[in-house]
């Protein structure tokens, strides 16, 4: 039987975390889902993550969380980056940074996979070293048993996540973008086996900029004065890439673009559910 794999986009604050809590169990019994990854950098207040949003997207089903950015916004996850096998940091960054740089987990069926993450360094803040060499190296210290990898790239720019999916080619098997926001329609088989795609979108509110209120982040681009880019609730998604892969040999046998809507994808937006203390910037988060 093949593996399947549910790799999630950014978890972007409450209208996120409630999506994946009211949609995502239901998707796993459907589409017999063995494996849920996702990025959730973005799961508090659009801006990092905490210890408890870590155990509460766990208990809604989630296996492994991968981060990119973002990660070390809230400084209470850092013990859990050090302590649990359950969730890894951008394996590009410092030596010296907290967090694993992959992990190795079975699934039900007794298969175990790699999962990994890197971080772009074309328009990125976070200062990294070369994605393509800590790819390599993460490859090398892989148990020899282990033939299914995933690889998170979190990076801006789609030309140095489609070279990434080159580079891992036949390598990993699954290469899935995240950071940016907006699903792209490359989702594909690369020739060497690997399923791939330039980013699977955000688990958030797709009635906004990039997750983020509409009005706030116009009226900070045509006016370039400082405003708050609270959290937008209206058009909930839970987007994704489902790809079968053969446990066997770690190539992937199929994929698929994932888009649910949410039980609340048309409210409105509501007062009371600010994001607090965002900077106003027109970074993508």
């Amino acid at each position: 039987m093949p593996l399947r794999v549910l790799c999630l986009g950014d978890i972007v604050g409450r209208p996120g975390r409630q999506v994946v809590s009211q949609k995502l169990a239901a998707l796993v019994r459907e589409r017999q889902v063995d494996l849920v990854i996702a990025n959730a950098e973005n799961i508090a207040g659009g801006s990092g993550i905490t210890q408890n949003l870590f155990n509460k997207i766990r208990a809604y089903g989630i296996d492994v969380v991968t981060l990119g950015d973002h990660i070390y916004k809230k400084a209470d996850i850092v013990p859990t980056l050090q302590a649990s096998e359950r969730i890894v940091r951008p394996a590009n960054l410092s030596s010296q940074a907290a967090g694993r740089m992959y992990t190795c987990v079975t699934t039900n069926s007794g298969t175990s996979v790699c999962v990994f993450s890197l971080i772009g360094r074309i328009y990125m803040n976070l200062p990294a070293d070369d994605p393509f060499a800590a790819a390599d190296r993460i490859l090398a210290q892989i148990p020899g048993n282990v033939r299914v990898c995933v690889c998170d790239f979190h990076a801006e720019a789609t030309s140095e996540k489609v070279a990434m999916g080159h580079w891992l080619d036949g390598r990993a098997s699954v290469i899935f973008g995240t950071h940016t926001h907006v699903p792209t329609a490359d989702a594909k088989i690369l020739p060497g086996g690997s399923a791939f795609i330039s980013d699977v979108g955000m688990c958030g509110p797709y009635d906004s900029v990039l997750g983020r209120r509409k009005d706030r982040v116009l009226k900070f681009m045509t006016t370039n004065m400082p405003v708050p880019f609270d959290v937008a609730t209206g058009d909930v998604r839970m987007c994704g890439l489902l790809a079968e892969v053969d446990p066997e040999t770690g190539r992937a046998l199929s994929v698929e673009r994932i888009e649910v809507k949410g039980d609340n994808a048309d409210q409105a937006y509501d007062a009371d559910d600010k994001a607090p203390n965002q900077n106003a910037n027109a970074n993508r988060e």
